[in-house]
């Protein structure tokens, strides 16, 4: 069994951006966590239920939850539905 392991902080580390899913299911504008103090971190296991490569937009269900997240496309360009995950997940206050 393949475990991928994506986090936003890696993310944003990595490639400099990540996107929040709004609440319409678009990324809202890239922020880089590094200039804020990050809050909240925790870890979340899941499992993709939808993948669109273009957008980068991930679906997975985590706790009975549906989540979507987006991550920068190229990220996830081996990410396949159905693949166990872990999300690491850390908010910053909007300033």
């Amino acid at each position: 069994m393949k475990i991928l392991s994506i986090g936003a902080a890696i993310a944003a580390v990595t490639f400099g951006a990540v996107g929040v899913a709004s609440a319409g299911g678009t990324p809202a504008t890239a922020v880089k966590p590094a200039a804020m103090a990050v809050l909240g971190e925790h870890s979340m296991p899941g499992k993709v239920t939808k993948v669109d490569h273009h957008s980068g937009m991930v679906d997975v269900d985590s706790f009975g939850m549906h989540l979507v997240v987006h991550f920068p496309p190229r990220s996830i360009s081996g990410l396949q539905v159905g693949d166990p995950i872990v999300l690491h997940l850390g908010y910053s206050k909007a300033r």
